[in-house]
């Protein structure tokens, strides 16, 4: 009876041989390659989170590096390798897939908290270890619960500014995204861009500190700024960007092949003038930004979206830190067109719902609907409406 009821979905590393179900990934050579790689630049663990260098809710596959290396796809996890041993850890949502997609080279850590991550850490490596990360995927929060959970433990948080899966990766990596970067109808857009940046020069202008720049990392504050639209992650209207606003210049570090001519003509219509948009490379912002830092200035930016790799190249008396950046929460205040507009886009969207809804009484009856049928169809219905650019998220669909 036992045997009828074990489930062949998941993987069981208890038995010998381990089984393993055709969901799961083989990372024996990954994983050999990383400890090489490892070695070679003196590392004994080496942590890799499931985020972006803009700290992203989701991920394009490209930035997926935790998925490559484990097969776990998951949103949220975070995977420490030494060499002798592999772990992932992640929340309850993600314990089955886990169990799914891992082979029996990881250890499953049924929790997310810094501290776990720690205590594994002290236990698997030796004091005089070095315990690696790339400062380019970590928030300047969770850089300091990783260096307090290791503090005084005679183990060194070391910085890699190049990224150890990447190398082992190589050109197996998807390549970085090619669409078209668009403007934003004015129709659609509470305000240009114009009176957005002359918002924020009036803050930073009032602030105490005054401010000489402002530093956006997360990939909606550019959009949001410069009324313009890409669609580099699923289900995300953003592309890859930072921007260093000054009182006196803009930045914007984007690859500028890929804006439509409309956009760039809309960036540099003010130009030459404190509203031209300097158009800069996506890989030059940190540069830019440590030229910048060794003048006499204040850098103003929100820690909850800021990298670690960019915050270090800031002395500290020139920081001015909030949880977010006066972008992020003007972006949160809508006036009384984005109010409408929220609101136009909540009718349409019920009207597919209302469909939807019609279409399952008739359907589900007839046995001839699932869970993903469904979520097929209720998609289907939304792309109809006018100025549909797709879903927010994946449809969350079940019954029973």
């Amino acid at each position: 009876p036992q045997a009828a009821s074990a489930r062949t979905d998941i993987r069981d590393c208890s038995a010998d041989p381990p089984y393993l179900p055709p969901t799961a990934t083989n990372t024996t050579a990954r994983l050999a390659a990383l400890r090489s790689t490892m070695r070679a630049h003196g590392v004994h663990a080496y942590i890799v989170p499931s985020t972006d260098a803009h700290m992203s809710e989701y991920i394009a596959e490209r930035d997926s590096w935790l998925g490559w290396l484990t097969g776990f796809t998951g949103s949220a996890g975070t995977g420490v390798v030494t060499q002798d041993k592999a772990a992932l850890w992640t929340d309850s949502r993600y314990w089955t897939q886990a169990e799914r997609q891992l082979d029996c080279n990881w250890e499953l850590q049924r929790t997310i908290v810094v501290e776990s991550i720690g205590l594994w850490i002290l236990e698997a490596v030796p004091a005089g270890g070095n315990i690696s990360l790339d400062p380019f995927l970590f928030s300047i929060d969770t850089w300091n619960s990783y260096r307090q959970a290791l503090h005084g433990s005679g183990r060194t948080l070391l910085p890699i500014e190049t990224n150890l899966v990447d190398q082992v990766w190589g050109d197996q990596r998807p390549p970085p995204a090619s669409s078209e970067i668009y403007s934003l109808p004015a129709a659609f857009t509470g305000s240009s861009w114009q009176e957005k940046v002359a918002g924020i020069r009036q803050q930073m202008e009032q602030h105490i500190r005054r401010p000489t720049a402002v530093l956006l990392s997360g990939l909606e504050e550019t959009a949001w700024l410069f009324n313009l639209r890409g669609d580099d992650i699923p289900y995300n209207p953003v592309f890859y960007s930072y921007t260093l606003l000054t009182n006196t210049s803009i930045s914007l570090f984007v690859d500028e092949t890929r804006l439509a001519a409309s956009a760039w003509q809309s960036l540099q219509a003010g130009c030459p003038g404190p509203l031209c948009v300097e158009l800069q490379d996506y890989g030059q912002a940190r540069a830019h930004l440590h030229r910048y830092a060794q003048g006499n200035v204040t850098i103003w930016l929100g820690t909850e979206y800021t990298t670690y790799g960019l915050y270090g190249v800031i002395p500290e008396e020139k920081l001015l830190e909030d949880s977010y950046s006066p972008v992020m929460l003007a972006k949160a205040v809508k006036n009384t067109k984005e109010q409408e507009l929220l609101r136009a886009a909540h009718v349409r969207d019920a009207v597919a719902v209302i469909q939807y809804l019609m279409w399952l009484e008739k359907t589900v009856p007839q046995g001839q609907v699932d869970e993903f049928s469904g979520a097929r169809h209720i998609d289907a219905l939304r792309q109809a409406q006018e100025h549909s650019r797709g879903p927010s998220f994946e449809s969350i669909s079940a019954s029973g």
